[in-house]
């Protein structure tokens, strides 16, 4: 029997970013003052080829900063660099991190990271 492997290219990727400030400055953002952040954040590294990358916020928390981003296959390293260089907001310090990546939207739903397995500790506990 032959085997068959179809190789799929993702059109868009999702990443699940958070904004992080030095201790002691806190800041609230609404989603379009953070669109505009990753912007600024493109247009400095790449220039206006950079910011011309379509990015689609498509979730937002502003209580942590996080966000759900969408981008094209083509700009994800682009983004990326651009997210992690990206160093000091209006003369504070902060940094995107990038926490989640992915080119399905539904795998960013959970994180295993974060996942709590209370019965499972209590098992192992019991059986030792």
């Amino acid at each position: 029997m032959e085997r068959f492997t179809f190789k799929q290219n993702a059109d868009y990727f999702y990443l699940k970013v958070n904004l992080e400030f030095d201790a002691g400055n806190e800041v609230s953002f609404d989603i379009l003052t953070f669109k505009r952040l990753l912007l600024i954040a493109l247009d400095s590294l790449h220039g206006q080829v950079g910011s011309s990358i379509p990015v689609d916020v498509l979730k937002f928390d502003p209580v942590p900063l996080e966000a759900v981003i969408r981008i094209p296959e083509s700009g994800l390293v682009k983004v990326w660099s651009a997210l992690t260089l990206y160093g000091s907001h209006q003369e504070v310090k902060c940094a995107f991190r990038v926490t989640q990546v992915s080119p399905h939207l539904i795998a960013l739903a959970a994180n295993s990271r974060q996942w709590k397995l209370d019965g499972l500790q209590q098992e192992v506990n019991l059986s030792s």
